[in-house]
């Protein structure tokens, strides 16, 4: 079993809090944005991705959060509608912000870039009131987004959520989430990713990310270890730092640390591992998976969606993770 429980007897398995935007992937694949000419439109953002995954994977799905009132507003509003989400926490924005926009570009399956705009989001206007206690308090888990962090009033409203979930016992899943062209200053991404983690049950991030809330931390070795240890003075069971290709590993409050196998992808770019990796996780301990079975269910999941041109329309059923790893395991998959 899992080191970690999850409150029973709720509406909701699963609440994402954060970022809605628009993932416009390029197309003509292996070329760069500037000799790019078209683009297919996704809903993207990491907490929507991860909600999606977390839907596709059969679990009752909720998302808190605000969009503009404009076309790809309403675009994303009727994606999370037809996944199964319940939208009635995403709010329409009346004061004319925009709708996020990234652009991707995939220059090779391993270097691959994003070109955001982020002036006046909509998702960053998202204020306290607009942060529904009861749906919390109805939540196994919620999942907090570090981008939602970056300014006010969304900034409030994250750390207005993250104390409705200690209120009501509600499992708290920090994804750190580090986009450095959002923040001020390093500081400033320090500090609330600290108030942020402080109050969370699992914290999964990259090492990169996990530096960029060590800004006043000794931490000169980048020691996985000092890393988790801190967490573990404060609410934390689990925390997962992330390696590339290198791996995962999970440190637990016993001390321990867990590792799984990873799997082959035939990579067409790279960004989507991370957002499928957390949903398949989460199902995972959800499901009273191990650690290390829940690890590779992530793995696998994150496989999927890199082979694939999209991150949400990838999201894999949880037939489709089975199949994946059953393949895997009989070497008809090898990476490419």
């Amino acid at each position: 079993m899992s080191t970690i429980s999850f409150p029973s007897d709720r509406k909701f398995d699963f609440t994402a809090i954060g970022r809605l935007c628009i993932d416009l992937n390029a197309n003509e694949i292996n070329r760069p944005m500037e000799q790019t000419m078209t683009f297919t439109k996704y809903v993207g953002g990491s907490p929507a991705n991860i909600a999606i995954g977390m839907s596709r994977l059969g679990n009752k799905t909720a998302f808190i959060g605000k969009i503009a009132d404009d076309q790809m507003g309403r675009f994303i509003r009727s994606y999370l509608d037809n996944e199964g989400i319940d939208t009635s926490h995403v709010v329409t924005d009346k004061t004319g912000a925009v709708t996020g926009l990234a652009f991707t570009e995939i220059k090779s399956p391993s270097e691959c870039s994003i070109l955001m705009y982020r002036d006046n989001v909509a998702d960053l206007l998202l204020n306290p009131l607009e942060v529904s206690e009861s749906l919390i308090a109805d939540s196994k888990a919620l999942l907090v987004s570090g981008t939602a962090l970056a300014a006010s009033p969304s900034r409030e409203a994250v750390l207005l959520a993250l104390d409705y979930a200690r209120k009501h016992d509600t499992t708290v899943i920090f994804d750190i989430d580090f986009r450095p062209y959002t923040w001020v200053s390093p500081e400033e991404t320090a500090v609330y990713y600290n108030l942020a983690a402080e109050k969370s049950d699992i914290i999964i991030g990259t090492r990169e990310e996990f530096d960029s809330m060590e800004r006043f931390e000794q931490n000169v070795e980048h020691s996985d270890r000092f890393t988790a240890s801190k967490w573990f003075n404060h609410f934390a069971k689990i925390v997962i730092i992330k390696h590339g290709k290198e791996g995962s590993i999970a440190y637990t409050t016993d001390g321990l640390e867990h590792r799984a196998k990873s799997y082959p992808a035939k990579v067409v770019k790279t960004f989507g591992a991370g957002d499928s990796y957390a949903a398949g996780f989460i199902y995972g301990i959800m499901s009273g998976l191990t650690l290390e079975k829940s690890m590779e269910f992530g793995s696998a999941a994150a496989c999927i969606v890199i082979s694939s041109h999209s991150c949400s329309d990838a999201m894999p059923t949880v037939e489709q993770v089975k199949d994946y790893i059953e393949r895997c395991n009989r070497g008809e998959i090898t990476a490419s």
